[in-house]
């Protein structure tokens, strides 16, 4: 058959992947109408009008208005405008259906009831300045008259959840768990009871002290991230890059203490990170409930996305990079 004759309506619903039926319904709508009606009044479809149908199908499979495909095919909008458009509605739908996703799977976890739907339905729908204020209130009442260092809880408090645009099923539930924990009163008690214990005596004191937290927070993470730039690079850990950014963390890493960077110091840090991957394994195996604040910590790096940026650290090749240069 030639491509320029035109086609009865069985045969453009079949080359349309529509029915019969849809094909009429579409002509008696004025959205896509047959292009010529033979003597004995049957509709009869040319090449460009089925491709006209087929657009119609593919878009109504995508839910788009009926009233949108007739804009468009009229002229009114283009097919990328009007894409566009769908896709930041089915974006829209899909960020929902994930909360919501997110919602049922913690409530079939905890066996939740009606009470339970609604608060957390409610926290996965916060804005960021309601998060804000969730957690600022959880540091301000954790942190009152608390006995550690000056300035501590203030470094702890900029760890906190920062939940992203467009954050997956596991950051919602996380995020789920994490606002229900703060603001739960023995949740809190527990935090504080564990930082008073932990970091009001030695040694946790001079853990929690200015210049270490300070390293930790701040120096420190900077040159952590100059030994990170060297490994990610591909240097050798025995490569002069390698030397010079280890031993520039070494030497501020001892400098906290006022003692100087000798070769036992560089191969007790060595022995250190190289134990660290067996270390978090034995934790990890056991069966002791986690301290409060490392479970504060652990939702945080999850909604934030950094869950496994610690154990992607590459202790082994740090710890050969720290090991005392041959004749050092």
């Amino acid at each position: 058959m030639n491509h320029g004759e035109p086609y009865p309506i069985g045969d453009a619903a079949r080359r349309s992947g529509l029915s019969v039926s849809a094909v009429r319904f579409y002509a008696d709508a004025g959205v896509v109408e047959p292009t010529y009606l033979s003597e004995a009044g049957h509709r009869l479809y040319d090449i460009a009008t089925i491709a006209r149908l087929e657009l119609v199908r593919t878009l109504r499979e995508l839910d788009t208005d009926l009233g949108e495909i007739r804009r468009l095919l009229e002229g009114g909008t283009t097919l990328h405008g009007l894409l566009t458009t769908h896709l930041e509605i089915v974006e829209r739908q899909e960020r929902t259906l994930r909360a919501r996703r997110a919602v049922l799977r913690t409530l079939i976890r905890q066996g939740g009831g009606t009470a339970q739907a609604v608060l957390m339905h409610k926290l996965v729908s916060m804005t960021d300045e309601e998060r804000e204020r969730i957690v600022d209130d959880f540091w301000n009442d954790v942190g009152a008259g608390l006995d550690v260092p000056e300035g501590f809880v203030d470094r702890l408090r900029t760890v906190r959840p920062v939940l992203p645009a467009d954050p997956t099923a596991a950051q919602l539930e996380a995020w789920i768990e994490l606002a229900d924990l703060v603001r739960d009163p023995a949740f809190r008690d527990a935090v504080r009871t564990y930082l008073h214990e932990t970091y009001s005596t030695h040694p946790g004191e001079r853990m929690a002290s200015s210049p270490v937290q300070e390293f930790i927070y701040e120096s420190g993470a900077a040159l952590v991230e100059e030994v990170l730039a060297a490994h990610r690079a591909g240097e050798s850990p025995r490569s002069p890059r390698s030397q010079r950014v280890v031993t520039r963390f070494l030497e501020a890493a001892v400098g906290l203490s006022d003692t100087p960077l000798t070769p036992e110091a560089r191969d007790r840090m060595a022995d250190a990170f190289r134990r660290i991957p067996d270390l978090q394994r034995e934790m990890a195996e056991e069966d002791g409930p986690e301290d409060p604040h490392g479970r504060y910590l652990s939702l945080v790096a999850v909604v934030n996305g950094t869950a496994d940026d610690l154990d992607e650290l590459p202790y082994v090749w740090i710890a050969e990079a720290m090991r005392t240069p041959t004749g050092g």
